[in-house]
């Protein structure tokens, strides 16, 4: 499935970009529904902001190739995801979602872009917004 939808890639995106649209087509054919990608606000990044029913889902997408120091999941630290509950709550604000709507957040974590390997999908990474 993966080295199918590299092939349709375009050339000129780096490699994140190129695991941010694995990572969202994974998502979508798991039954989510996409929303946004790429918003910032609040001193942070979400990488895809996707529904899962009626819960609004906050994703980070990490690549890690070399796994010396931490696998692609656990690069994911307190600092970060400070970082991505602020740019959440900036989100919920600005669309006025506040109190309004179920939140979570994900991480899909890729080790590369280039075998047959699934995403790491881990649901519920660090608690709701």
């Amino acid at each position: 499935m993966i080295k199918r939808m590299l092939r349709t890639l375009k050339p000129s995106l780096n490699s994140g970009q190129q695991a941010e649209l694995i990572a969202r087509e994974y998502l979508v054919r798991a039954g989510l529904t996409f929303i946004a990608a790429n918003t910032s606000g609040g001193g942070g990044e979400i990488d895809l902001i996707m529904r899962d029913q009626s819960t609004l889902v906050f994703v980070e997408v990490r690549l890690r190739r070399n796994q010396h120091f931490a696998s692609a999941s656990e690069s994911v630290n307190n600092s970060k995801q400070r970082k991505l509950i602020r740019a959440a709550q900036h989100y919920l604000q600005r669309e006025d979602l506040t109190d309004k709507v179920a939140c979570r957040f994900d991480v899909v974590a890729l080790q590369s872009l280039d075998s047959e390997q699934q995403p790491e999908w881990i649901k519920n990474a660090f608690g709701t917004a």
